[in-house]
């Protein structure tokens, strides 16, 4: 199959205008999560396609993504895909080598398969079953050995929480958050993958993840003379004795918990019964 074919798939968007809300540094936390984690993925390519699906009404989040990312992967190419297409148009007069703007949806109108997907406060207003299908067409899409970024943050991006996933599906879930952004880490569960928001109560194993990271987090609490960020370090250590946080880098570990991050195996908050 052709490259042109390869994009020709679907004609017509997949998927619903978003309400388009972004602003500067909205996604600097998974930007440099991104950054840190699959830089090495993205530098094991020539020219690695990059697809910032569904950037809003602005393209500026893209245009940040596009510099973040040339500086750990000089060739990366970028490309911005919005449904709407005066957010299209827009956003073309910012095009600059290496970083374009296309009308589509989660069909992803490109030329090539693209090594990494960043949808970030995409899924929300669909239904779970619509969000799985449409993580399941994203993951038909990607490049061998590509990944995708799937998540959603608050306006102003001091809460936000990211699954990771793969071919084969979702791989991890990722808790980022300001420290003065909350007063227990359960308040980001408002910022949850669809198919998990729905799924904080007695008997999932996210309801149990978050109830074991506040008592962490309140456990911790005499750290907080040293600062908040030496509590979460603590409250995190806590809980990767009896969760699978990782504790090494690339994907834990102080170095990253230090930043108010924490990532967990999603197969251990995974929703009981689900697909």
């Amino acid at each position: 199959m052709t490259g042109r074919q390869w994009g020709m798939r679907s004609r017509r968007p997949v998927g619903e205008i978003t309400r388009g809300t972004t602003g500067h540094n909205r996604l600097r936390r998974s930007d440099r999560w991104i950054t840190a984690v699959h830089g090495p993925l993205l530098r094991s390519a020539d020219r690695p396609l990059i697809v910032d699906l569904g950037y809003g009404a602005s393209h500026i989040t893209t245009l940040e993504l596009f510099h973040r990312l040339r500086r750990v992967s000089p060739y990366a190419e970028v490309v911005g895909i919005e449904i709407d297409p005066a957010r299209v148009a827009a956003a073309r007069p910012y095009e600059t080598e290496g970083l374009s703007f296309r009308l589509g949806g989660f069909e992803l109108p490109v030329d090539r398969p693209p090594l990494l997907v960043r949808a970030f406060n995409v899924l929300r207003q669909y239904g779970e079953t619509e969000a799985w299908h449409y993580w399941d067409l994203l993951r038909s899409r990607l490049a061998p050995g590509g990944v995708i970024v799937e998540g959603t943050c608050s306006e102003v991006g001091h809460r936000a929480v990211w699954a990771g996933l793969d071919a084969s599906g979702p791989r991890t879930l990722t808790l980022s958050a300001r420290f003065d952004a909350f007063e227990r880490p359960s308040d980001l569960a408002d910022r949850l993958p669809k198919t998990l928001i729905h799924r904080n109560v007695p008997g999932e194993p996210i309801h149990a993840f978050l109830r074991d990271f506040d008592h962490a987090w309140a456990v911790s609490a005499p750290m907080a003379s040293y600062g908040a960020r030496q509590r979460w370090i603590t409250a995190v250590e806590a809980l990767a004795a009896t969760w699978p946080v990782p504790r090494r880098p690339r994907l834990g570990g102080p170095s990253r918990w230090r930043l108010g991050e924490v990532t967990v195996s999603w197969d251990a908050v995974a929703p009981t019964g689900a697909r």
